[in-house]
């Protein structure tokens, strides 16, 4: 846990890899959807390119611009943003507060609330789980 949030822990990082999900490519646009000073969002983006949760490339436009676009790596962090979404949603808002919503791309019905599940595809909880430490 102490290398992943060394990787991508503080809560810029975290909100710049949502913003990638969201689609958003460039400096700029991080920066005015953000509100981050650029100092601080040009050494998050670098820290997240030599992670490699993002890679700087060539603007899909053909423009003289350049883009950071998620890696593998960064889409596998697709279920913590939801997981940490999902917790805000449940403890951070009240039942009638508006906010947005992800749902199903096809269907565009909600999300179902993640579950963490057995290899057998047993609902686990905390109690349910053991760390097995190496020997």
């Amino acid at each position: 846990m102490a290398r992943t949030l060394d990787a991508i822990g503080d809560w810029w990082s975290l909100l710049i890899v949502r913003d990638a999900f969201d689609g958003i490519t460039r400096f700029s646009d991080f920066q005015k959807n953000l509100g981050i000073a650029k100092g601080m969002l040009s050494s998050r983006l670098r820290d997240l390119v030599k992670t490699g949760v993002l890679e700087l490339v060539s603007a899909s436009d053909g423009s003289a611009y350049w883009e950071y676009v998620l890696t593998t790596k960064g889409r596998n962090l697709f279920l913590v943003i939801v997981a940490l979404r999902q917790w805000g949603e449940a403890h951070l808002y009240r039942a009638d507060e508006r906010r947005s919503v992800l749902v199903d791309g096809e269907t565009k019905d909600p999300v179902a609330p993640l579950q963490l599940l057995s290899a057998g595809g047993r609902t686990l909880e905390w109690a349910d789980t053991e760390i097995r430490r190496p020997l």
